[in-house]
């Protein structure tokens, strides 16, 4: 059989990795991607083989539909020569567009029903949809695809990406002087369904004014992004952009605090002290919430109190309660597999 995988963001490559590990003994795989810089930063990080057709579309709307259909284009030549049996995407709208219009299956994993365009674009389109069984099939169905074709997985897709080996030698942001390591993640801002924040402005500037004395290392995503940030910030906290493996920064981070996305999740399951200033309000930061495994808190202040309260009591408690709820979850990837024999 042949598979086109289509790969947008860090968290999809991550994802990734298992389903080429286990399908591609015995399949022929095609994986694609974007001009993205995260996205192929991370690629090289992991070794990970990615054909980039098209670019990002950066924030705009008309900067989106025209990288979106030029993309579209590229693609349909690409995958008409390699002919696959089956596509398998993260809510691709251009996966979603070209496999539909050239006739192939296609089946998609979702934690994000919040991304209203993405849903509309993609879900109408595709033969079956996997996801969390912490998200209900209607706020996927709402978008167009029949519950019927909806299969849930006991799992949050964090319990995957964590799983992933990293390599430790690799040099790290913070200072090897044994104090505390404090990571703070900026918002993904240019995705259709964020707006900009001001929240972690004011988050970091307390957190560096109550604890200047450990070591603190913000991790932005664009280059305006960081700019602005350097201008707010100054050389207070060293400010970043993300090229490395998030799981190897984690590893060795005391304190996250993240956006309520993708790091986020994966620092709770690790059982690392995490703190979500919810940029994107989500279900599966919810889930996380009500599982005590991440406290959800936008007041500065209060922030870094929790981190003091962090600093004070053992993280090896965070991370025995964060593998009990890590064992009762199940491999989305055996569902997958599952689903493509059906």
């Amino acid at each position: 059989m042949k598979i086109w995988i289509d790969v947008l963001t860090p968290k999809q490559l991550l994802f990734s990795e298992p389903i080429i590990e286990k399908l591609g003994k015995k399949n022929s795989i095609l994986c694609t991607s974007r001009e993205y810089e995260e996205v192929s930063k991370l690629a090289k990080i992991r070794n990970f083989d990615l054909i980039l057709v098209g670019k990002h579309g950066g924030g705009r709307k008309n900067s989106k539909l025209k990288a979106g259909n030029d993309r579209i284009g590229k693609l349909i030549r690409k995958i008409e020569a390699f002919s696959p049996d089956l596509v398998i995407s993260f809510c691709s709208p251009e996966a979603a567009r070209v496999s539909f219009g050239l006739g192939i299956k296609h089946i998609a994993f979702c934690d994000s029903p919040h991304a209203e365009a993405v849903m509309k674009l993609t879900l109408p389109l595709i033969q079956k949809l996997l996801i969390p069984n912490t998200i209900p099939k209607k706020e996927f169905s709402k978008y167009g695809i029949n519950e019927k074709n909806i299969i849930p997985y006991k799992a949050i897709d964090a319990a995957v990406t964590i799983k992933r080996k990293t390599n430790e030698d690799v040099k790290l942001p913070f200072k090897n002087n044994g104090r505390k390591n404090i990571l703070i993640r900026i918002e993904e801002e240019e995705a259709s369904y964020t707006e900009k924040s001001n929240k972690i402005i004011p988050i970091t500037k307390d957190v560096i004014s109550k604890f200047n004395e450990e070591n603190i290392v913000v991790l932005g995503r664009y280059t305006k992004q960081i700019q602005k940030l350097q201008k707010k910030i100054g050389k207070k906290a060293k400010i970043v952009k993300m090229s490395f493996d998030g799981k190897h920064l984690l590893n060795n981070t005391d304190v996250f605090i993240g956006s309520g996305g993708t790091m986020t999740a994966e620092s709770a399951l690790m059982g690392i002290p995490t703190i979500s200033y919810n940029a994107v309000p989500n279900i599966i930061e919810n889930f996380l919430v009500k599982k005590r495994l991440v406290i959800r808190e936008t007041n500065p202040k209060k922030v870094s109190k929790h981190i003091t309260k962090f600093f004070e009591s053992t993280k090896q408690l965070n991370q025995l309660k964060a593998k009990k709820i890590l064992n009762q979850m199940e491999d989305p990837i055996e569902k997958l597999i599952r689903v493509i024999k059906d």
